[in-house]
């Protein structure tokens, strides 16, 4: 997306004449959104709101909220366990926003605990300068089954340690989402961490459908890309699958690429879990990017055809961006408000940071994708600050 207009934050203005797709059908009316302040301060009629305001005209594009990824290793050529860095944030932020995903958890995939801390005091700082940006980490690991570990490194995965837990614990107004096999954890870990303000999110497991359901009543809220490295659903054992399907609280996130599930999977979640369902990326380093081979893992990963794989043909992420997540849900058969739900409100639900994004509506961060009838990305604003294309 070559950008032409560029709007500053400090510039009040409105954005005028456009579709929106908010997630919210009720919102239908809306022909004008005042952003002050990197905040949206007014929505409404254009004969309402507007007033004084410099205009923005959109020219009949569709707007939606921010696109919100709650599972995002890098993109844009990096990698966050690669370079845990304030730059990798910053180059991964302007990459998200060319496909409409304006907020992201910079995801960490097993590692060691000195990295885990420094990626904790990296996300803390950025957060603090950014928060329309990066709400928190989402540590992917360390704590998984080996039978479940995909990709992740098997000289890391081990049983959490006294100390790292009271590590999360004090660190939880940064951390907002783990990733854990429940199986492989001492008893009280899931509560201890559910309790501190911490989302427990259930993935690489072996769990059986009864363990899946203990973590669930322990505080487990969640559960990482819905279909991959996890017991699948069987007629007589249910697994984690079955457990998410039949629960009224666990939410998943699940990766819309056609590579990590069958599209008839993504409707039949979709169709029993509906706002409990979020479109998330599971990205890697070339999302964004026309990277042929990257490493990850300490592994040589290979790109084609927006798959990413190792050599034994083992998925290692995706290519995936939040814009084509989108257009893909909506090309199999999802409804588009749904979809958009998918990518925007269900994601700030799960996290618990409704109040501040996720939606249109007054007072949150001015967050927002642009895009035209196909689903090509034409603008973002960002913490209200606009860039749009011709």
């Amino acid at each position: 997306m070559s950008v032409d207009n560029i709007t500053s934050p400090e510039t009040p203005y409105a954005l005028i004449n456009f579709k929106p797709l908010t997630g919210h059908p009720e919102q239908q009316a809306i022909t004008a959104i005042i952003i002050e302040n990197g905040r949206i301060s007014a929505i409404g009629t254009a004969e309402d709101v507007v007033r004084d305001y410099q205009t923005i005209d959109l020219n009949g594009l569709m707007l939606s909220p921010g696109f919100i990824d709650l599972q995002i290793n890098g993109c844009g050529g990096v990698l966050f366990n690669d370079d845990i860095s304030i730059n990798t944030l910053d180059i991964m932020h302007a990459a998200n926003l060319r496909s409409g995903c304006t907020t992201f958890l910079p995801t960490l995939i097993t590692s060691s605990d000195e990295d885990m801390r420094q990626a904790v005091s990296v996300v803390r700082e950025y957060k603090t300068m950014h928060p329309d940006r990066v709400p928190g980490i989402h540590l992917e690991g360390p704590y998984l089954n080996l039978e479940r570990k995909g990709i992740h490194d098997i000289n890391y995965i081990r049983e959490p340690s006294p100390s790292m837990i009271d590590f999360f614990c004090e660190n939880a107004d940064v951390i907002t989402m783990i990733t854990l096999a429940p199986e492989m954890c001492p008893a009280g870990t899931i509560e201890r961490l559910s309790q501190a303000g911490i989302v427990v999110s259930i993935g690489h497991t072996n769990a059986t459908c009864e363990q899946a359901k203990a973590a669930e009543k322990a505080g487990a809220r969640f559960a990482t890309h819905l279909h991959n490295a996890m017991s699948p659903l069987g007629s007589r054992e249910p697994g984690v699958i079955g457990a998410i399907f039949d629960s009224e609280v666990l939410g998943a996130g699940i990766i819309a690429d056609g590579h990590h599930l069958a599209w008839e999977n993504l409707r039949i979640a979709h169709r029993l879990m509906q706002d409990r369902l979020i479109l998330v990326t599971d990205a890697s380093t070339p999302a964004g990017t026309d990277m042929e081979t990257f490493q990850f893992a300490g592994q040589t990963i290979y790109h084609k055809d927006g798959k990413c794989f190792n050599v034994d043909g083992t998925l290692a992420g995706s290519a995936l961006t939040m814009i084509e997540g989108v257009a893909n849900s909506i090309r199999e058969g999802i409804a588009p408000d749904d979809v958009i739900r998918m990518a925007t409100v269900n994601a700030a639900r799960a996290i618990h940071v409704e109040n501040e994004m996720g939606s249109i509506a007054v007072g949150q961060f001015a967050n927002i994708a642009i895009f035209d009838d196909s689903f090509t990305l034409r603008g973002t604003v960002s913490g209200g600050e606009l860039k749009l294309s011709k």
